[in-house]
């Protein structure tokens, strides 16, 4: 398997003995070191270049450098492309008008995103499986689109979001804040206000509110540690990782579209079967996510407050919640709680903008963000009618369960079985990627949860949301929501806080 995938690796072929040794695609060992070096490098950044021992300027400069030679090991040239897009965009910000800055930032980012994604798979091909250099990009077009919006909004007062940015940052800060050491590999995205407190130490300095509405001074002046948190997320890589290579050969998704499978299973295994090969593909993402955001809360970086018994928080960029996708009672819940922090940029620069039906909007930018693979859109297309029947179905018929305990523990359980199998149904395009694979699936499923979709959305009657409703709950969950668990809106302006 190593040697097969050798070629497709674009990057350095230091590691390739290891690879060997332990069969594995280089291109993953490489990822792999990569962020486990930047792990260590993460722990010496905030004992050894603290911002109380130096400038922000030197913590910019070695947090660039780090993350230009981590993308060359693990990209080799094709990294370059992180500087071009960095480049075209910084230029874009620097000479054009705001009233248009940030809507051609947004285009100009995901059109080069694009192209790369669309030369890489139908040009190069180099392979589904090998790490892919856009990978990076997708973060770093997320990182480029919200700092265009958060310095047109700061400059215009347009009061869609708090993160704004009240001022354009230096060429160094900007490719500090795209490419540094602690994300450039696996993300995850930030506020560039949340990046610059960080750099510049100030995160810890605002003073935190307890419940009844008083300064809360105990932890003014104490630098809260992130050992225990990065211990805990170091654990949960381990366990994630191990469960994803002891279970992912054994229970392959592809093995759902097996003519040999489809006629010999009955359709309730079937069922059972996919729930429990999507469960064993799942593990993949949580150590990857889990392992940047403790390189990041080893940096210093993701301090989100405290907690009411006054435990620091290190969530600020964290991008999954296990337990809550795991035992999701909804399609939204799931998602709210699956990438958080692409969640927040969808809806910072497309859901909360867009006047006509945001939702399909949102979904469709979704699809091209993530690449040109044709599974993707069919994913993100069935997840348009996923979302709208269970809102229909929710406003509908949860308001009959609420009478007693017993009957909402009944609707959990339900809603909770409905909602894996939905998300399962869903996500199959997403890792079959090609047309002709998931089409033969939902053909062995009968397109069955699409009709179901179809008849609920026509057939239940769901309140229209009217964009002022939705400012105002929005701005109603952002006054709740500093140290609320359940709010998906993580602080992303600690710097403006802090100032």
């Amino acid at each position: 398997m190593a040697t097969e995938t050798t070629s497709s690796c674009t990057g350095s072929n230091l590691l390739q003995p290891i690879s060997e040794i332990i069969n594995l695609p280089l291109d993953q060992v490489n990822f792999v070191v990569c962020q486990l070096f930047a792990l260590l490098t993460a722990f010496w950044f905030r004992l050894y270049l603290h911002p109380s021992k130096t400038s922000p300027f030197i913590r910019h400069v070695v947090a660039s450098l780090l993350g230009f030679y981590l993308a060359l090991f693990c990209f080799g040239w094709y990294a370059l492309h992180f500087l071009v897009q960095s480049g075209l965009t910084y230029s874009i910000m620097i000479f054009a008008g705001l009233e248009h800055m940030h809507k051609l930032c947004f285009i100009v980012a995901l059109g080069y995103l694009s192209f790369c994604q669309i030369t890489r798979v139908y040009v190069f091909d180099y392979g589904m499986y090998s790490a892919d250099f856009t990978g990076p990009m997708m973060v770093i077009t997320q990182k480029i689109t919200s700092l265009a919006f958060e310095i047109h909004d700061g400059e215009t007062c347009v009061c869609v979001c708090v993160c704004v940015c009240v001022r354009m940052p230096s060429l160094l800060e900007y490719l500090s804040y795209n490419c540094n050491f602690m994300g450039i590999l696996a993300g995850p995205s930030c506020s560039y206000n949340d990046y610059i407190a960080f750099i510049e130490g100030t995160a810890y300095q605002p003073r935190h509110l307890e419940v009844n509405g008083k300064e809360n001074g105990k932890y003014k002046y104490t630098e809260p540690s992130p050992k225990k948190d990065i211990i805990s997320k170091l654990c949960t890589c381990a366990i994630s990782l191990a469960i994803f290579l002891s279970m992912s050969k054994v229970c392959p998704v592809e093995r759902s579209i097996d003519d040999q499978f489809v006629a010999s299973t009955p359709f309730v295994l079937q069922v059972v079967y996919l729930y429990i090969a999507m469960l064993a593909t799942r593990p993949k993402y949580y150590f990857i996510w889990t392992l940047s955001d403790a390189i990041n809360n080893a940096a210093g970086f993701g301090f989100n407050g405290y907690n009411r018994d006054g435990t620091p928080r290190w969530d600020l960029i964290s991008n999954l919640r296990i337990l809550d996708i795991e035992f999701a009672t909804s399609f939204k819940m799931f998602l709210d709680n699956w990438n958080i922090q692409t969640a927040l940029w969808l809806k910072r620069v497309c859901y909360e903008r867009c006047p006509i039906n945001p939702t399909a909007a949102t979904f469709l930018l979704s699809a091209m963000w993530h690449g040109v693979y044709p599974g993707y859109y069919l994913t993100f297309l069935t997840g348009i009618g996923m979302t709208m029947a269970a809102r229909a179905l929710r406003h509908n018929v949860r308001p009959y369960f609420l009478g007693s305990t017993t009957h909402k523990s009944i609707y959990d359980v339900i809603t909770w079985a409905g909602t894996q199998i939905a998300i399962c149904y869903t996500v199959v395009p997403f890792v079959l990627l090609a047309v002709g694979p998931s089409l033969k699936f939902y053909r062995s499923w009968y397109c069955c949860l699409h009709i179901s979709c179809l008849l609920l959305v026509c057939s239940l009657p769901v309140k229209p949301r009217v964009k002022e409703e939705q400012q105002n709950s929005l701005q109603g969950g952002l006054t709740r929501g500093h140290n609320s668990h359940s709010i998906t809106d993580n602080n992303c302006n600690q710097k403006l806080k802090a100032t």
